[in-house]
């Protein structure tokens, strides 16, 4: 099966400073979910932002399609990847379909309104996610859960080949949090190719069919999640003593041990 995307040892620097991040390599085919951790600071925004061509490379390349992401318009790039940034703060009153449709901007001229397509395909996206009753709410007055939701629907609606999550679950409870994984996982079904950033170990357990961990500027490693979590790899990416369990279902889950001061 063909990559989607191939990443070949990129780096990158803010002003060609120290680098941010560098030599990181990885590739994703139709389907995979590649789950991004380590601690704060390591450098995961940055690299997302690489990803979708918001931040140039100083080093490396990133290929789409077997193509230079550095050859493609922006609107050839949003037919490819869809992208929801961490903690996305509501400034306009639009309605949750209003934002839907937003993800058909590739689609239409600047000078067009959104066709009656564009109204279908928005409103199937919101369906398919099952929150076709919030199309005429104020996306403002939505709780943190329905918005991360709509911003789902609108990737929906770009009709793309690969989305970045940069950390999808933040400020969610915990029983979004584990909705929001479980939508990850029917979209990568779908045929959807998904990378996303996580401080969750257990998210990967969940959803991914692949996982790096980055520290001091690049993966220290990747791989299957099974291979990669493991509790060397955790107190080496997060400097603290951690066990992992195995549950009945055959799926892990980690338990930080307490340090003692």
């Amino acid at each position: 099966m063909k990559n989607l995307i191939d990443v070949k040892e990129i780096s990158f620097s803010y002003k060609k400073n120290e680098n941010v991040f560098e030599d990181i390599s990885f590739n994703i085919k139709e389907g995979e979910i590649l789950c991004i951790l380590g601690p704060n600071g390591t450098g995961k925004t940055s690299l997302i932002k690489c990803l979708n061509g918001l931040n140039d490379l100083s080093k490396g390349e990133i290929l789409l399609n077997g193509k230079n992401i550095k050859s493609l318009s922006y609107s050839k790039i949003s037919k490819i990847i869809g992208y929801i940034p961490q903690g996305h703060t509501p400034t306009f009153p639009f309605t949750a379909l209003e934002v839907v449709l937003m993800g058909r901007s590739p689609y239409i001229n600047l000078t067009d309104s959104p066709s009656e397509k564009d109204l279908k395909i928005a409103s199937d996206a919101l369906k398919t996610l099952g929150i076709y009753n919030l199309k005429d709410k104020n996306y403002t007055t939505l709780s943190g859960g329905e918005r991360q939701l709509v911003f789902l629907s609108r990737i929906i609606a770009q009709e793309t080949k690969i989305l970045l999550l940069d950390e999808p679950t933040s400020h969610l409870d915990f029983g979004n949090q584990i909705k929001i994984l479980e939508i990850i996982e029917k979209l990568a079904k779908s045929g959807l190719s998904i990378i996303m950033s996580s401080h969750f170990p257990d998210h990967a357990f969940l959803s991914s069919t692949k996982v790096a961990i980055m520290q001091n500027k690049s993966f220290i490693d990747y791989g299957s999640p099974y291979d990669v979590i493991t509790e060397k790899n955790l107190k080496k990416a997060y400097n603290i003593n951690v066990k992992l369990l195995e549950l009945e279902d055959n799926r892990k889950i980690c338990i930080p041990q307490k340090q003692i001061i």
